[in-house]
């Protein structure tokens, strides 16, 4: 039986409790101990699949094809390991498996309630997590705050958990010190009034760790420790910092790791994960030269805030193919709409070395993407597009390249009379019967790499992505996928008369997954079908994004 710490926050959303969660484990991991995080979700919601962008950030996609909270991207890159469907967990699946047992009489004709049957099913779920990982330790990352009714009963299989196995679970506490610019003093109110609400649940934290602008004071430490009854060698101070890839190393300097081993009696081996994680951070912070990339998206504007949010981990893989490449890398934003209405924003591309057009859904803003691709294509910037970025493209060559002025995505323009894009065959009964949930392309599929096309030297050369590879001849790799569209076979021979080379295939050569422009024509031009970003870490930085950086700095 593996070993359980809960990961909790107080007063605000977004205080970075994935990152804790991602660190703590990379932390363990370092030691030897076999982890395996869990995200849970207070929504009903099955998954991740069908909300919002601007609502939830960004929809992560396992290698077997669940649609998840962005935290198990965190959690992902940082153990750098592939993760399930064991290690996500919202209230409606809770609630659906509930009610799926009532139904099939699986609680012997028992009245099936609220407490104890949900949490009962939530602590089977973090049991199955570590099962599924033959982890030492499992943590649970509880989302939202404490005090909303939402996550209460995550709370309460934390509470049952402790008093069953006091010895083998442990909370953690991620609480918020605002300074009000009036006052100039960190306060500590904040974090006692999340603890007492913690404590109304009948949870009483093992470690506090003080979300802040700046690291905790004594004075801090001890007011934390005295009103939230935590030992004071527990209040763990965890400032806001602009690598988040260094926060491992602030809570390693205060011990935490040794504390949290010592507290649930761990064993533990010598490891080099530290260290290499170290070797990283040290590059990445020596980096001189800084490149612009822009980001053509239309997700990352929420009322008047720019929330980048959405294209999480686009960013991350960005950053770690600049650790790479030994290079710092500016975002310059450009919404898609604001370029439909006004072409001059386009003149701003002038300034950067490299575009990336990224995931998106519906018609909005698509016209403002395509006139991207046209400016970086014709202006020979480096471009890549991800997944509805290589539609984007692909319908941008069809309609300025061949001529096909109406050419469009089905998706778009379901009425096209020149369907460039079309939808999948078998989605369309999907759609007719509003099926949306999980039923489109998901998780990682097989894809043949073109052995005359540039991606199949982007492969080869960067041995970081060696993990991708499932065999060498034919080249074949393993990426992940979230689409319900695709390249319409009926146009791939103009395409290719015309220039544009299918880099990559399904194995039986009926989906295209990849596009590109020769060396010739273009110094990078590529668009993927699949999603290189959901594979990309920072020990292993996705080839097709160290290949982006090393166009922009030739």
């Amino acid at each position: 039986m593996p070993k359980f710490i809960f990961v909790s926050g107080g007063v605000i959303s977004g205080l970075g409790k994935g990152v804790v969660t991602s660190s703590i484990s990379l932390l363990l991991k370092s030691h030897g101990i076999k982890v395996s995080p869990v995200k849970c979700d207070p929504y009903v919601n099955i998954d991740a699949g069908t909300i919002r962008p601007q609502e939830h950030g960004e929809t992560f996609v396992t290698e077997d094809g669940v649609e998840t909270d962005q935290d198990l991207g965190h959690y992902e890159r940082f153990i750098n390991e592939n993760l399930t469907r064991a290690n996500y967990v919202t209230t409606g699946q809770i609630y659906q498996e509930v009610i799926r047992r009532e139904r099939n009489f699986e609680y012997d004709g028992e009245d099936v309630e609220v407490v104890p049957h949900v949490p009962e099913e939530m602590i089977r779920r973090f049991k199955q997590a570590g099962k599924a990982m033959d982890a030492d330790v499992v943590l649970i990352e509880i989302g939202g705050t404490v005090g909303e009714y939402q996550n209460i009963l995550f709370l309460e299989a934390n509470r049952i958990m402790k008093i069953r196995d006091k010895e083998d679970v442990v909370h953690v506490h991620v609480a918020y010190l605002p300074t009000p610019p009036s006052i100039g003093e960190m306060k500590t109110k904040p974090v006692q009034t999340s603890v007492r609400l913690l404590n109304q649940t009948g949870i009483q934290p093992d470690f506090v760790l003080g979300r802040a602008t700046k690291p905790l004071d004594q004075k801090r430490k001890e007011r934390i420790a005295l009103f939230c009854n935590v030992d004071i060698k527990n209040v763990i101070s965890a400032p806001y910092i602009e690598n988040v890839y260094e926060v491992p190393a602030v809570l390693k300097e205060q011990n935490l790791d040794l504390k949290i081993i010592k507290k649930l009696n761990l064993k533990t081996k010598k490891t080099t994960y530290f260290n290499e994680w170290q070797k990283l951070v040290k590059k990445s912070n020596a980096a001189k030269k800084t490149i612009k990339i822009a980001i053509a998206g239309k997700y990352q504007t929420v009322g008047n805030y720019l929330l980048p949010d959405a294209y999480a981990c686009v960013l991350e893989s960005i950053k770690h193919a600049s650790f790479y490449n030994n290079v710092k890398t500016d975002i310059v934003w450009f919404d898609s709409e604001k370029i439909e209405k006004d072409s001059k924003e386009l003149e701003k591309l002038n300034d950067v070395d490299g575009v990336i057009v990224p995931q998106g859904w519906g018609s909005r803003g698509v016209e403002g993407k395509i006139k991207v691709v046209q400016f970086a294509r014709e202006n020979k910037i480096p471009y890549l597009g991800l997944c509805f970025g290589m539609q984007m493209a692909v319908i941008e060559f069809a309609r300025n390249v061949l001529k096909l002025k109406n050419a469009n995505s089905e998706e778009v323009n379901p009425r096209t009379s020149c369907p460039v894009i079309h939808i999948m065959p078998h989605q369309k009964e999907y759609l007719s019967k509003h099926q949306y949930g999980g039923t489109i392309r998901l998780g990682a599929w097989p894809c043949v790499i073109n052995p005359a096309s540039n991606l199949y030297q982007v492969y080869l050369k960067n041995k970081v992505g060696n993990h991708l590879i499932k065999n060498r001849q034919p080249l074949t790799v393993m990426e992940r996928h979230r689409h319900r569209y695709e390249f319409n076979n009926d146009y791939r021979e103009k395409f290719s008369k015309a220039g544009m080379i299918i880099s990559g295939s399904s194995p039986d050569g009926k989906l295209v997954e990849a596009i590109e422009l020769s060396p010739k024509i273009h110094p990078f031009f590529v668009g993927v079908q699949f999603h290189p970003e959901f594979k990309s870490r920072p020990l292993s930085p996705h080839p097709i994004f160290i290949a982006l950086l090393q166009a922009c700095l030739s």
